[in-house]
């Protein structure tokens, strides 16, 4: 998005559109604090390289925490992406992240234990 004013407008137009927007991948490459007051985005996608490592590492488990609370902050849907364990689940429901998505890893019967505690 190498010209962000043009960018704006275009999303703009979509989200009148009723087109949802999330920025995918939110804390890592070209994602910045910047553009979550510019762009009209609906949702924040937590990287899985987060996800990954939320119930191993302290740091790791704040920065989520953090990117959970700026985007209720901001009014954001949050989606936390590449959840593979039923902990990192129970640890993103704390959280208040709505909205998981796993990988193959997270059988179905797994995900409704997760919910049900």
């Amino acid at each position: 998005m190498a010209d962000a004013g043009r960018s704006v407008v275009v999303l703009s137009e979509l989200k009148a559109l009723g087109v949802c927007l999330d920025i995918d991948d939110f804390g890592t490459g070209y994602s910045s604090l910047s553009r979550l007051q510019g762009f009209p985005v609906d949702a924040l996608k937590i990287d899985r390289a987060f996800i990954s490592r939320i119930d191993t590492d302290p740091e790791t488990h704040e920065i989520v925490r953090i990117i959970v609370m700026l985007a209720h902050g901001l009014r954001l849907k949050v989606v936390a992406e590449g959840v593979e364990t039923p902990r990192q689940a129970d640890m993103l429901k704390r959280l208040a992240a709505k909205w998981l998505k796993a990988t193959c890893t997270l059988s179905p019967p797994q995900l409704k234990q997760s919910n049900n505690s």
